[in-house]
């Protein structure tokens, strides 16, 4: 018998890798329902997009290293990647963005390193911070939700300022981001950054229309969403809890922490857990099979300090909202992670 080595991810489930995968996309779905009610079917049209160029994308870099193509396709993962990232930028972004962000993640980062489970970086989150670095206007143009638009917005108009950078009537984005009251609208991570920043405490910034309550209008039904999508693959066990749970915990300790120490500046626990991407990287992103650490201690350490880091980048670094740029930089510290964690082997430290 030949003894076959294959690199991660591993699955100790009876479901194939492809039906894991298209168990993590299902799941996205009350999340991504939730974007469309709320931001408009600009996210459904970014979708497609980044379907297109990753599966053209996978089959031309598997032409060239010779490798079978369905194969490499109908695995899924380029796919869920694909879902993430169309998740994860503004809903009116440039066409092009996406699809800049969707061919590095499938040509640089995913199969540069080898294919599925030998990238180093969830693919979704390098091509994510790559936009962000090298775009940042467009990639931070994030619309109110559709109740606060001075001028709705129809699907061909969506599909105008997509493509062209304007309506049929000859509206930008940044004309179209003005709210019902006049004022131009960000999003409710940015107002409490730059209010705070202006000398405003954290009740004077959500006097603004873009709150509702202690929660961003639109927001904390999407969070709401990927966290139900999150609970369902933890009850299908396609993700253990642990990197969840880390994540959600450290964002919660901190955050009130933080309430605690300046009430008048943050936010709160509720505000943080529920806003940005906090739900989609716990669950669909920090829990990257490939990328993420290995042993129950080493995720459970793994989703603190990324919670940690995004609450840090949030409070007192320079972008709004940081879970790409956590993800990140703790998947350089998995192999450290994974080394300190490592189970004991059994019957080391046994007296014969």
């Amino acid at each position: 018998m030949k003894l076959t080595m294959a690199s991660s991810p591993h699955s100790h489930s009876h479901k194939s890798l492809s039906r894991l995968m298209q168990t993590v996309i299902l799941a996205c779905i009350p999340g991504l329902i939730a974007q469309l009610y709320f931001f408009g079917t600009g996210v459904l049209i970014q979708l497609i997009l980044a379907l297109v160029t990753v599966s053209i994308s996978e089959v031309i870099i598997m032409l060239i290293r010779k490798r079978p193509v369905w194969p490499a396709i109908g695995d899924g993962s380029a796919w869920l990647t694909a879902v993430l990232l169309a998740l994860s930028i503004p809903p009116l972004a440039p066409w092009w963005a996406i699809v800049i962000g969707s061919f590095f993640a499938i040509v640089i980062v995913k199969q540069l390193y080898g294919g599925l489970g030998f990238n180093l970086f969830n693919p979704a989150m390098a091509a994510y911070v790559l936009l962000l670095i090298s775009f940042p206007v467009q990639m931070t143009t994030w619309m109110p939700i559709n109740d606060l638009l001075a001028n709705p917005i129809s699907l061909a108009q969506q599909l105008s300022v997509i493509f062209n950078g304007f309506t049929n009537g000859g509206f930008s984005i940044d004309q179209l981001r003005v709210g019902v009251d006049g004022v131009t609208m960000a999003t409710p991570l940015d107002t409490i950054k730059t209010d705070t920043a202006h000398g405003l405490t954290v009740s004077e910034s959500m006097q603004a229309a873009i709150f509702n309550s202690w929660l961003g209008r639109g927001w904390g039904w999407v969070n709401l969403g990927f966290l139900i999508g999150g609970l369902y693959l933890i009850k299908a066990k396609v993700i253990n809890w642990h990197i969840p749970v880390g994540v959600l915990a450290s964002i919660a300790v901190c955050s009130a922490i933080g309430y605690i120490a300046a009430p008048g500046t943050e936010p709160g626990m509720i505000f943080h857990l529920f806003s940005g991407a906090t739900m989609l990287g716990a669950f669909f992103i920090a829990t990257d099979p490939v990328s993420a650490a290995t042993t129950n201690r080493g995720r459970l350490i793994y989703g603190a300090l990324i919670g940690l880091l995004v609450y840090l980048i949030r409070t007192f670094g320079g972008y709004p909202d940081a879970m790409a740029f956590a993800v990140l930089l703790l998947n350089m510290a998995v192999p450290l992670i994974d080394y300190y964690t490592q189970p004991r082997t059994y019957g080391h430290g046994v007296n014969k």
